[in-house]
This record gives C-alpha cells, structure tokens and sequence, in this order.
C-alpha cells in the first residue's frame, strides 16, 4: 500500500496550491506532484471584450505581479493599434513604461526575498514554525524588516505615479501611456527624506546582496546542493545579449551553455514553445518544441535571465553578475537555491535603472501614444519578475477579443518546480521513518526558490468537470457523481 503525504496548503507563496509525496512500504520514495488546485480562466472569459479593455481587465490575474500583466498586454495591443513590437512607441511611451516596470520587479524581489524566503534563512529550514515567518523576521531582525517594508514602498510609489494606482493601475494604453512624470513626483523619489529616495535603494540593495553573499559563504551545502538539477534555461534578451526586462528576443541555453533557441523573435514563439495538460493539475506543462514534452522543458526567471544574458547594463549589477558568474567559471548555474542570488542583482539593477530614468526629461514632455496600421492580432511579451511572460491575443472586425493565450512566468516553471519537490523528498524523507515539520518545510523551500505565483498560472479552454461526493453522518462516502 505504502504511505502519501500531503503538504496543503503551500506556505510563504502567491496563490493556492498542495504537494503529494508517495512513498513505498518501506518508506522510500516513489512519486511526488505539485498541484496546482484554483482556477483562474482568464483565456476563455476576456473572449468578447474591447482589445483595449485587455491591459486593465488582465492585471485583475494578481495582486503582486499585476503590473507585469499590465505591460504585456499593453505589448499585445501595440502590436494591434500598428504601434510595433516595444521599439515603436514615443520615447515618453516607452520609458515610462519600463520605470512602472522597473518599480514592479523591485517591489516583487523584495517582497519574496525579504518576506517569504529569508525564514529559511535566518532561522533555518528545520526552525521553529512559530517565528520562521515574517513575523519572526519583524521581532528578531526588525532592521532587515524594516528595509524590505520601505523598499517594498518605493517600489510601489514607482508604480504609482507611473500607472496611476500602486495596484491595478491605468497607466499603459494600447499604443502607449497616459500620464508624463510629475515633477513633484520625480524631486521626491529621488530627494526625498532617508529612506525614500533612490540612493538609499541602491544602498539597501547592495547591503541585500551582502546579507545572502556572507550567508552564502557559511552555508555552502545548503544554497549549493539543496535541489540542484542540471536544466535548459529561457529568457528573453536585448538584441545585443544585454539583460533587458521590458524588451528583446528570446535565447534559450542547454545546461552546458549551448544556445538552443537563438535571439528570435518574440512574435514567433508559436514556432517554438508548445504547451501540454497534465490530468493532476489545473497549470499547463511548456516545452520547447524541438525537444518535445519530455526533454524539452526549461527553467525562467531570475536565475535563467543570468545564465541566457551576456551582460547587465548598469554598472553596480554588472560588477555583481561578474561575481556571480565566476562562481560557476562561467558555466550555467544549476542551483536552485541561486535563484536568491539572481533575484538580489536584479534588484540592485532596478534600482540603478529607476535612478537612470528618474533623471531623463522624456518622462516629463513629450507625446504619449503612437499608432499605425491596425491589425487583428498581437503578441506582448516580457520578463515579469518570475520569468518570461507571453500574452497573445486575436480581435474580430468588432474590436472584440476572440483568443487569448497566457504562458505565465511560473506556467514556464511548472516542470522545475516539480522537480525541486522530488529533489527534496527524495533528499529530506525518502527512507525516514519519522516525517517531522522541517522535513516537509524543506519540500516548501524548494518550490519557493522559484517564488510561484500560482494564482497566475492556472488557465485552460474547455469544460471542467464537476464532481459532488454524498457522505454520511460519519463521513462514509455514498456516493459520487461526475459531469464532466
């Protein structure tokens, strides 16, 4: 018979999801899943709106990464209103848009990093439930507390007086932005009193990346070894290999460095990426197609972006990436654990960009939407802090919405994230005989290396089933009947 655990819910992530761990009668390892258990529906329930509705209804998929849906559908429909792909707007459109962009990925790495990963951390994954939590991070280390919460705000008011709200804004519009940078707005995120000014961000930054570096350095085996698994890696990249997370063309490296998928077109990635449905979870499974379901999956995010990109373009983060390179002597990095690492110079590059575009007078002047020729389709795609992120959708003659495709970042991680649990199970309670909290919390800490939003991810086309189950006063099961 043997045994299955269960760990529902998932802890310390976005959205709802639950792990199953089968084991044999001698408590080995057999089998493990992560299910991805609600709903989302965003593909078949946009079908029938205005294409310009798309960039504000789409973002309503999350509360923590809405920007993210914001801007690619906003992509889309560039396309659509003759705008181009992401190098034919305004120079007001266009860098107003990456500030919102940029403020949404520091916000989101901060957030997970401080918030959600680092009670791992600093209280060990075997530690006590009670204070390995954000909680325990307030009342132990309330300075590192107290940056994350303020860099997590000025993350936010970047989105705000970029896209109107610091959640589920207005600011991108089909063929460009609605609003220039007030100059209150941009003397107070750049001047304004200790904390909330950009230089401190960039201190905060580099003081984050010394935190995980010295912890690094005591915890080898841990960040080293815990779910490391050799993987393909996918991101999108400016034309010239520089990491760009607003606009480029997808490359994608096999697990020595070979480039598999090289420097395409984003509005071609139907010829490249396919997608296939899995019985135990509502997420879908993406694939690069050359290389089939079973062998052609790969990995997105801030750890894929480091290993697929050439270079960063902002000196502080470059220095960084140039360390954390010759960690691997130049080779793919295949932790797990090393997507922290990623995610900490990443937002030490956003800070250094949002310092670089609050100085820019285009923010401030200049004319905010262009089109062109309409078409009845358009494709938007770009790195959302967890990875590549694709919105493509079709119009009719009416301006109506009939198709809507999402591969969301975490979507694209779906099969390394099911592999971080089997590494985990198999390392932490394959053959235990005792299965304690720490053991199943270790399972937890490899999906969050990934930091899913699974609220995002779940989408499908077609009729779900509907089951009703009839049980007794003493929870006997009756009987069961399906719709399907």
């Amino acid at each position: 018979m043997g045994k299955k655990i269960t760990i529902e819910p998932v802890t310390r992530v976005e959205g709802h999801g639950k792990v199953t761990i089968h084991l044999d009668d001698n408590n080995n390892f057999k089998r493990s899943r992560l299910h991805i258990v609600e709903f989302r529906g965003f593909e078949k329930f946009i079908q029938g709106r205005p294409y310009w509705e798309a960039p504000v209804t789409v973002q309503r998929l999350c509360g923590i990464c809405p920007v993210s849906h914001h801007l690619a559908a906003a992509k889309a429909m560039d396309v659509i209103v003759g705008a181009g792909t992401g190098d034919g707007l305004t120079p007001t459109g266009e860098k107003m848009r990456r500030l919102m962009h940029f403020g949404q990925v520091f916000q989101s790495h901060v957030l997970h990093f401080f918030h959600l990963a680092s009670p791992d951390l600093l209280f060990g994954i075997d530690g006590d439930p009670a204070i390995r939590n954000v909680i325990g991070i307030a009342k132990m280390h309330k300075e590192l507390a107290v940056q994350a919460v303020m860099m997590r705000k000025y993350g936010q008011e970047i989105i705000k007086v970029t896209a109107g709200k610091k959640i589920h804004g207005t600011g991108a519009i089909p063929g460009g932005i609605n609003r220039h940078l007030e100059i209150h707005n941009k003397i107070s995120l750049i001047n304004g009193p200790d904390p909330m000014n950009i230089d401190k961000m960039i201190e905060w930054s580099l003081g984050g990346l010394d935190f995980f570096k010295n912890y690094h350095k005591d915890h080898k085996d841990v960040i080293d070894n815990f779910a490391a698994y050799p993987s393909k890696h996918l991101s999108m990249v400016r034309k010239d290999g520089a990491l760009d997370l607003y606009h480029g063309v997808l490359r994608a490296i096999d697990s020595e460095g070979n480039k598999i998928l090289n420097d395409v077109d984003t509005q071609d990635y139907l010829k490249h990426i396919a997608e296939e449905v899995r019985s135990w979870s509502y997420m879908k499974f993406p694939y690069l197609k050359k290389y089939g379901p079973k062998d052609g999956w790969y990995r997105v995010g801030p750890l894929a972006r480091l290993n697929t990109v050439d270079f960063i373009p902002s000196p502080l983060a470059q220095k960084e990436f140039e360390i954390f390179q010759a960690y691997t002597d130049g080779k793919p990095n295949n932790m797990s654990m090393h997507y922290h690492w990623a995610r900490l110079i990443e937002i030490l590059h956003c800070a250094e960009m949002m310092k670089e575009l609050l100085n820019d007078p285009n923010l401030m002047k200049g004319e905010l939407v262009t089109k062109g020729k309409k078409g009845n389709e358009g494709i938007g795609v770009l790195e959302a802090p967890r990875g590549t992120l694709f919105h493509h959708y079709k119009i009719n003659k009416d301006d109506q919405i009939t198709m809507a495709n999402l591969i969301v970042s975490t979507t694209n991680n779906n099969i390394p994230m099911n592999l971080a649990v089997e590494s985990a199970a198999k390392q932490f309670i394959s053959g235990q005989e005792k299965i304690d909290e720490g053991m199943l919390n270790a399972v937890e800490v490899g999906i969050r290396a990934y930091d899913p939003c699974l609220s995002c991810a779940t989408h499908a086309i077609g009729k779900l089933p509907l089951q009703v189950k009839l049980y007794d006063s003493n929870n006997n099961l009756l009987d069961i009947k399906t719709k399907d």
